[in-house]
């Protein structure tokens, strides 16, 4: 099993910043990629970012230049920073893991509420 503690989040501003972070632990062997994903009410979850072991990283195209995921490989965290954000960014913000090597399973966090006001 695979444990994943999210933080960060809240209520910002337009035009405002959060991080949110989320820490691995369990039993890892190999983590594939780590990511967050979003579910605004009434609407599909979907991918915002996502860094994969060999460091690439892919991104919404709506949150491209405005958001940047980094991890570190050696605390098994991934950070997100959101910078500029808009109203249409308020979501629950999942942290994701993709782990194993020849079976390969999904893990989520339990979500933290992000909420941006005009």
């Amino acid at each position: 099993q695979v444990q994943l503690v999210e933080s960060g989040g809240g209520l910002v501003q337009a035009g405002g910043s959060l991080r949110l972070s989320c820490a691995a632990s369990g039993s890892i062997f190999r983590i594939n990629s780590m990511g967050w994903y979003r579910q605004a009410p009434g609407k599909q979850r979907e991918l915002v970012a996502r860094i994969i072991s060999g460091g690439s990283t892919n991104y919404a195209d709506s949150v491209k230049g405005r958001f940047t995921i980094s991890r570190d490989n050696a605390k098994n965290t991934v950070l997100l920073q959101m910078n500029s954000l808009k109203p249409e960014d308020t979501a629950v913000y999942y942290c994701n893991a993709n782990v194993g090597v020849v079976s390969k399973y999904d893990y989520w966090g339990q979500g933290t509420q992000v909420t941006v006001s005009s």
